[in-house]
């Protein structure tokens, strides 16, 4: 056997090993607050940080993550396709946990996160959650803990938000209500568990 298929064959082996075990990949128990926290420790601490320095309460967090990303830290929006078969790129920018558009993450780098800030790392996503809520509260006035009028205005950006262009979005007013319910039952579980 030569030493490229040697190689080729390590590599494949290596790539097999490694698919699924990692943070990219979504906790076990979505449904249970405590048992995605228990399982990623990493994320309470990344949680607390980003509520000490904002104040957004950490089930409104984990609730936004849950419907932009279901944890899942490489999370990228699906391809379009042009006559049902043509790849032509994806639905938006939208990556990582945040599920942050490119624009607003740059946005973010500079303002705050630093230039090495990446959307795929929960620390760093966690801390942009904040930052843009924060920006909310200052912009729209929609206070911190409004876990629905947040969840819209991150969803349709403050402009967005202000201008009102949710209301012609019956799903995604729909979506918001599901998300202050999730945030609701996340708060309730992590009381009862002791995690806040």
């Amino acid at each position: 056997m030569s030493s490229f298929f040697r190689a080729m064959a390590c590599l494949l082996l290596l790539a097999s090993c490694s698919g699924g075990t990692g943070y990219n990949s979504a906790p076990r128990n979505l449904d249970d607050a405590c048992s995605i926290l228990s399982e990623r420790p990493t994320y309470l601490r990344a949680f607390r940080a980003a509520e000490r320095k904002y104040g957004v309460p950490i089930p409104s967090m984990m609730a936004i993550i849950y419907q932009e990303s279901k944890f899942i830290g490489d999370n990228r929006t699906p391809h379009r396709y042009a006559l049902g078969v043509i790849p032509v790129g994806r639905q938006s920018s939208a990556f990582g946990y945040s599920q942050a558009l490119d624009g607003t993450w740059e946005e973010y780098q500079q303002l705050e996160g630093g230039r090495g800030a990446r959307r795929d790392d929960i620390y760093d996503a966690t801390d942009f959650m904040g930052w843009y809520m924060e920006q909310t509260v200052e912009e729209t006035g929609v206070p911190i803990t409004d876990t629905r009028n947040q969840y819209l205005a991150y969803h349709d950006g403050r402009t967005g938000f202000l201008r009102g262009t949710w209301r012609s979005k019956s799903w995604l007013v729909r979506i918001s209500g599901e998300v202050e319910a999730r945030a609701l039952m996340y708060d309730q579980q992590l009381r009862a568990c002791r995690k806040i």
